[in-house]
């Protein structure tokens, strides 16, 4: 009886009784297992933040539970497995530091590793009932950035719609704390090395087919222009270093 009152308990305290409610335990032993004995890290799948359903209708219940359960699991089970074999310290070496020092590693660690980290921030990037639009420091530095916050959304627009092939739109601020917005390949992100964009990623959209094919089919541009709905500005902010 204690071990059962020991996991509610755990399961209430790290918020997951909403998530359980929203797409079942049974998606999540593993993650609840991997917190409870405390060896959750950055390199480990977390809880999706809400429920399959509650990016709806901008995002479908049916794909964010395939790209949660399956894309994104197998990415943080192959990084698990590169990490093995290139003898990672997962431990005491964070995510971003190997990120950073990718092109000492194999395309494994590349493809996964960008894969999984980017995944871990495209789910904090949204949220349902979510604020239209940045407000404070953020909203007045993106005014300054790029003219306007229209200005913005169209120029990042653009970087997603022009990305040919798979791969991520960025708000990023750089070293000198400016903000540029880009693209890249495939699970590439601003962290790497190898990675022209450079910068601290304050936003990411995955333009990868999968993040929308079942609602949008071919339509990108619709699932860009929607998906504005749903971005959690406060996580953002919440990045962004002034």
């Amino acid at each position: 009886m204690q071990k059962i009152n020991s996991r509610r308990n755990f399961i209430k305290e790290t918020g997951m009784a909403g998530i359980a409610a929203g797409v079942g335990l049974n998606v999540l032993p593993s993650v609840v297992f991997a917190k409870s004995v405390g060896i959750l890290s950055d390199y480990t799948q977390q809880p999706l933040p809400y429920g399959y359903n509650a990016l709806e209708p901008v995002v479908d219940a049916l794909t964010m539970e395939i790209h949660y359960t399956k894309h994104a699991a197998a990415y943080a089970k192959n990084l698990a497995e590169a990490c093995v074999a290139e003898k990672v310290d997962t431990t005491n070496t964070p995510l971003n530091g190997v990120l950073r020092n990718i092109s000492k590693y194999s395309a494994k660690m590349r493809n996964n590793g960008g894969g999984h980290y980017n995944h871990e921030l495209f789910w904090k990037c949204m949220k349902g009932g979510a604020v239209t639009k940045p407000t404070g420091t953020l909203a007045t530095a993106i005014d300054q950035a790029f003219g306007s916050f229209d200005a913005f959304k169209t120029q990042f627009s653009e970087a997603g719609k022009n990305r040919f092939g798979s791969g991520w739109a960025w708000l990023v601020q750089t070293a000198d704390h400016k903000l540029v917005i880009g693209s890249t390949p495939n699970q590439d992100n601003p962290l790497m090395d190898i990675c022209e964009l450079k910068g601290t990623p304050l936003l990411g959209l995955d333009v990868w087919e999968h993040a929308y094919y079942l609602k949008y089919q071919n339509k990108r541009v619709d699932y860009m222009n929607n998906w504005w709905n749903v971005v959690n500005w406060e996580f953002v902010a919440s990045r962004f270093n002034p």
